[in-house]
Formats: structure tokens, sequence, C-alpha cells
């Protein structure tokens, strides 16, 4: 049986990504050897999108109180690409990874999934 997923995001600085996940965001982790840290993530869930020609996938982490968690991450340096926008769905803005990748970072509005 399937008893969980494992996410990877590709960086030009693993190191300092690295580094946020540990640090900036205090995410649990192991070292599965040699530096190679593995988080754990908060509950998860996965959705299934259309799309045209160019298949990507992308990671969002969800929040329950876009503002505030935005001032919280804000006072500890975390660089944010977009300003908060609604979205119907949400509220979705963008953080900028140290290694210069991008994550979404939303509040949503629908139904989620992750405790069920």
């Amino acid at each position: 049986m399937i008893n969980g997923a494992h996410v990877i995001i590709y960086s030009r600085d693993a190191e300092a990504d690295r580094a946020f996940f540990r640090d900036v965001l205090g995410y649990p982790h192991v070292d599965a050897g040699r530096g190679w840290l593995t988080f754990k993530l908060p509950p998860a869930e996965v959705a299934v999108h259309p799309v045209g020609e160019r298949e990507s996938h992308e990671l969002f982490l969800m929040c329950d109180d876009l503002e505030q968690t935005v001032a919280d991450l804000t006072s500890r340096g975390v660089e944010f690409v977009s300003s908060p926008e609604d979205q119907g769905w949400g509220i979705l803005t963008s953080i900028r990874l140290p290694g210069g990748g991008e994550l979404g970072l939303y509040q949503p509005r629908h139904q989620t999934a992750y405790d069920l």
C-alpha cells in the first residue's frame, strides 16, 4: 500500500534552499547521508489540472492566514516574489527561495483534502 509521497525541488543552490527549509521554515528533517536533508512536510494533498503542450509540476505551501504568515516570514527575511492576490479559490503569493526558485504560498478558500 502507498503510505506517502516524496517531493523533489530542483535547485541551483541546494545547500541554501535546504538551509531555508531547515532554519527559516523550521521543518523537521533527517539526513539521508552526506548532508542530503529530507524534510517532513505539513499534511498534503494533490490535484490534477489540465495542461496544454507544456507539462509541468508545482509545489504550493498552504496556510490558514496568509496575511499573518507573510508578516511572520518577512520578519525572518523571506523575500516575496509577488503581492498576495485574490484568485477566487484562494489568496496566492510566491516566496523566492535562496537558490533562485519560487515556491507558491496560498490561503485556500476551497475545501481541503489534507485532513480527510
